[in-house]
């Protein structure tokens, strides 16, 4: 294991953990309001949500950074 993804605190977490987490922490309505994206406010589910991160990088990046915003508190 190298150096860099030891002191990753993204690293073994999934997309998935990343995003139940946040949905619990925050609940849709206020994660919409931090990271405003049509699949977080418009019929929001876990799945189509994934879907959407998954093809869009400048999204997940977000997403990535607000979660080790509230992990970081």
């Amino acid at each position: 294991m190298s150096s860099t993804q030891s002191n990753n605190p993204l690293h073994g977490k999934t997309l998935a953990m990343i995003l139940n987490h946040l949905v619990e922490f925050y609940g849709w309505e206020n994660l919409a309001y931090h990271i405003n994206i049509n699949c977080f406010t418009t019929n929001p589910s876990i799945q189509s949500s994934l879907k959407f991160l998954r093809k869009t990088p400048w999204a997940r990046k977000k997403v990535e950074n607000l979660y080790l915003s509230i992990i970081e508190e």
